[in-house]
């Protein structure tokens, strides 16, 4: 008895064809799909740094395949210090405490307990505008910010989230020192580890300087971005004292909850952080950075 056949059952090219069209689709949906956020782990589930950055790359894979949309990982870290490509030696603890060097850009820096850590896997344009990435980031943590009542903004020539200080002369004395003797001014090599707590990063409230409250450190490969940002929320800023937190030797760090005078969580925040990374990332004007031409 014989079967007939459909056009296509005789044509293989024809459902060869087919299987590429509906690829192809599938593809261009996940290219304009909605932000996927996935949270990974937080409190007594913090998520250990190497099994962060091992998912953070597997994610990235399968988003340059277009398997998976873009996608946000969220999660806590247990304590660990995390050096850039740009970390110098002066700048990493000076007791020996043990440091991961990782692929992104920036400095050292620290997680742990108390901040939110988001890796946001995104697929840009090429060629990527990498700054305009981290502008996005930043407008996303500014914005929850001040929907909890504090008000921050950015710093020029300095990545992340910035609490703004008084003006130099309205600032306290250090150690009963004029500003005018303020070593800071004068010697590129300062330490603050080396020169009383009243100089520690977390103490930069105190002595009224600006201080970091949200850090950012990408990575880009293939178009697609790695690593991104840490949220102080509620964290002991003290292990900030280890090191130079982010290479910046005159200012400190910062926390949401330190700032505003009360507990604030994370599961307080993390809604929050979700709902405008949403707005500022997937209505974005995604474009590729403008290169220049050289002259002829």
């Amino acid at each position: 008895m014989r079967i007939a056949r459909t056009a296509d059952a005789r044509r293989p090219d024809v459902q060869w064809l087919g299987r590429v069209r509906a690829l192809r689709a599938s593809r261009e949906a996940l290219a304009v799909s909605e932000l996927r956020f996935v949270r990974m782990g937080f409190g007594t589930e913090a998520v250990d740094y190497q099994v962060a950055w091992d998912e953070q790359r597997r994610v990235h894979a399968a988003r340059f395949a277009d398997e998976v949309p873009d996608t946000v990982l969220l999660l806590e870290h247990p304590p660990v210090y995390t050096a850039g490509r740009r970390t110098e030696d002066s700048e990493r603890p000076l007791d020996g405490t043990p440091v991961i060097d990782v692929d992104r850009g920036g400095k050292i820096t620290w997680h742990g307990p108390g901040q939110l850590v988001g890796y946001p896997i995104q697929k840009l344009p090429r060629p990527v505008d990498v700054v305009a990435h981290v502008r996005r980031l930043e407008e996303a943590l500014i914005r929850t910010c001040a929907e909890f009542g504090l008000e921050t903004t950015r710093v020029e020539g300095r990545s992340g989230v910035w609490v703004l200080g008084d003006p130099v002369e309205r600032r306290p004395a250090l150690g009963g020192l004029s500003l005018d003797f303020d070593p800071r001014l004068t010697d590129e090599e300062f330490d603050p580890r080396l020169n009383g707590p009243e100089y520690a990063p977390s103490n930069a409230g105190q002595r009224r300087e600006d201080r970091k409250i949200a850090a950012i450190g990408i990575r880009v490969a293939k178009g697609v971005t790695m690593h991104g940002f840490s949220f102080n929320v509620n964290p002991d800023n003290k292990w900030f004292d280890k090191i130079i937190p982010c290479g910046i030797r005159d200012a400190g760090v910062a926390s949401l909850a330190g700032e505003l005078g009360r507990d604030v969580t994370i599961e307080e925040v993390l809604p929050v952080v979700e709902r405008h990374l949403r707005d500022v990332l997937e209505n974005a004007d995604l474009k590729p950075r403008d290169i220049e031409k050289a002259p002829a």
